[in-house]
């Protein structure tokens, strides 16, 4: 508890100190200029995103590689990075508060590149499958580091203008990460693709070994704690709002990941796109980019709940409207489209209100909790995927019914946790 308190009072301190410094000014704590140490965030968070949908359009040829017969094994490239990165998140956290920042983000990195110039080498899929959780460890560590470094260098409007700008990048690569990976794919193997996350990763150690300075003072370290790891998770767990849009989140985190889990079968397979599959994807991406970036303006002028709560309702009507299309029969191109589209734009709405709602009652444990539901909601989002993904049978409907049944199941916990008034605070 001494621990958490003194953790508060030293982040508290750090954001308003933030919020009284120049943002260009006060990133000298990480000993760059503002403009680098955007692009260095930017290009860090990425990992993530890049080293999930690059590999879409080469899933076949893994699987020919390997003699992978059921294709839905192939999914395993993707699902095994997803729980090796969502599980792996509580441990970074309070290592990095520990130890200081870089001596585990620059670890992290090193270990990513090592994972991927190992997967381009694996003679099994086993193997393969083994350096893509150990990918996913790397990425994990990337992410939660970067966030805290964040943290560090800024507070209030601008540490929202630092993420705003980060995860702008971080909602572009989907959209051009497949294109990218067909485009190696044309003219060498698929191992190309782990050889330059590889490079990618290298490159970036090398950057933050010379540029980037420890952004986390010695007298501001903590000692590790799994006493406050167990008072976070109590807390979150015995808290109707933080626990309600936890669950919710990671029903609507399902939804996303079992679409990208099965985009590859769906537009190759039912519908036959061949080389396009990367471009029909990237239409889907963009809606939810799009939404995305505008969420951060509308949230200010009309607030989380009336945003969340309205495009919740509006993925559970469309997910109903795609499952009963599809159960009456195979849908034609442009509408299938059409309705996964504007599924997940109604998606792209929910997932960050809900994670900040979930954190709004615990600004007491607000790092550990946060490491904390991103374990839970991602490793669960992750586990529903691969379930969703590996019902695939030919047709849409194992998609469209994941849709109606995780959103109609995270309205009833919503309206739950809400007690019954949706849009609205609720009384004290």
């Amino acid at each position: 508890m001494d621990a958490q308190k003194r953790d508060g009072h030293a982040s508290a301190a750090a954001g308003d100190s933030a919020e009284s410094e120049e943002p260009a000014n006060f990133v000298k704590r990480a000993g760059i200029g503002f403009l680098e140490f955007i692009i260095l965030v930017a290009a860090l968070t990425s990992f993530v995103a890049l080293s999930i949908d690059i590999m879409l359009p080469v899933l076949p040829q893994i699987g020919a590689t390997y003699a992978i017969t059921v294709a839905n094994d192939r999914q395993a490239v993707l699902v095994l990075f997803m729980l090796g990165f969502g599980l792996a998140q509580i441990v970074f956290g309070p290592l990095s508060d520990r130890f200081g920042r870089n001596r585990v983000l620059i670890p992290g990195v090193i270990f990513y590149a090592l994972s991927s110039f190992a997967a381009a080498f694996a003679d099994n899929f086993t193997l393969l499958l083994v350096f893509r959780v150990a990918q996913g460890i790397g990425a994990a560590a990337v992410r939660i580091v970067i966030n805290a470094i964040v943290r560090d260098c800024f507070g209030g409007r601008d540490m929202a203008r630092v993420m705003s700008y980060s995860y702008m990048v971080f909602m572009i690569v989907p959209i051009i990460a497949p294109a990218f990976g067909q485009w190696i794919a044309g003219f060498s193997s698929w191992q190309w693709i782990f050889i330059l996350l590889g490079t990618s990763g290298c490159l970036m150690a090398i950057w933050c070994i010379l540029r980037l300075q420890e952004t986390l003072p010695p007298a501001k370290r903590l000692p590790l704690s799994f006493k406050a790891i167990g008072f976070a998770f109590t807390e979150v767990m015995s808290n109707r709002q933080a626990m309600g849009y936890a669950a919710a989140t990671t029903l609507c985190v399902g939804c996303m990941l079992s679409f990208i889990i099965s985009a590859q079968q769906i537009f190759s397979t039912i519908y036959d796109l061949g080389e396009w599959f990367p471009y029909a994807f990237a239409g889907v991406a963009g809606c939810m980019a799009l939404l995305s970036f505008a969420n951060g303006h509308l949230v200010r002028r009309l607030g989380m709940r009336p945003i969340a709560h309205s495009a919740l309702l509006v993925l559970t009507a469309l997910g109903s409207i795609l499952l009963l299309v599809t159960l009456a029969g195979q849908p034609p191109f442009w509408l299938a489209f059409l309705l996964l589209g504007a599924n997940i734009s109604a998606f792209a709405l929910v997932p960050a209100n809900f994670n900040a709602l979930a954190m709004e009652p615990l600004g007491h444990v607000a790092g550990t909790a946060s490491s904390l539901l991103g374990v839970i909601t991602f490793t669960g989002g992750a586990a529903l995927g691969a379930l969703v993904g590996h019902a695939f049978n030919g047709t849409l409907v194992p998609l469209a019914a994941a849709f109606a049944l995780f959103a109609w199941t995270a309205s009833g916990i919503v309206l739950w946790t809400e007690r019954g008034k949706l849009f609205q605070r609720p009384a004290a």
